[in-house]
């Protein structure tokens, strides 16, 4: 958890560090966008970080041999309206973000994020090979 949140934080600084160059933001812009970036980039987590609880509780309820259908479904609620939720959430600062942006300005930042967030995935893949070969 601590490696994965450093990283995090250290793509969160190469996003913001480079997100006027990328995106062609005016200071302006860039003034405007920078906090809804970060609300995004935030939320985003948190969001992921409700699904991700919702969904080891139901895995450790089915392992542990105690599952009940009623049990499960609310289980289930649970981890639908988490997702749920971090869809809207997204959308809603995506939005939010796009009053900013020009569409031009708006789909570099898509594919931008998109290329941020396979680069934090392949950090992620590799620490976790490194931490198991160190065990």
């Amino acid at each position: 958890p601590e490696l994965r949140d450093e990283t995090f934080r250290l793509m969160d600084a190469y996003l913001i560090s480079n997100l006027q160059e990328s995106l062609g933001l005016s200071d302006e812009q860039f003034g405007r966008a920078l906090p809804i970036v970060k609300k995004l980039q935030s939320d985003r987590r948190d969001f992921a970080k409700r699904r991700m609880q919702a969904l080891r509780l139901l895995r450790k309820t089915l392992t542990s041999g105690s599952a009940t259908e009623a049990g499960v479904a609310d289980l289930l609620r649970d981890l639908k309206a988490a997702s749920a939720d971090e869809r809207a959430g997204t959308l809603k600062n995506l939005e939010t973000l796009d009053a900013v942006l020009t569409p031009i300005q708006q789909a570099k930042y898509r594919v931008f994020e998109a290329e941020v967030d396979l680069r934090l995935r392949h950090l992620l893949a590799r620490s976790q090979d490194k931490e198991r070969v160190r065990r």
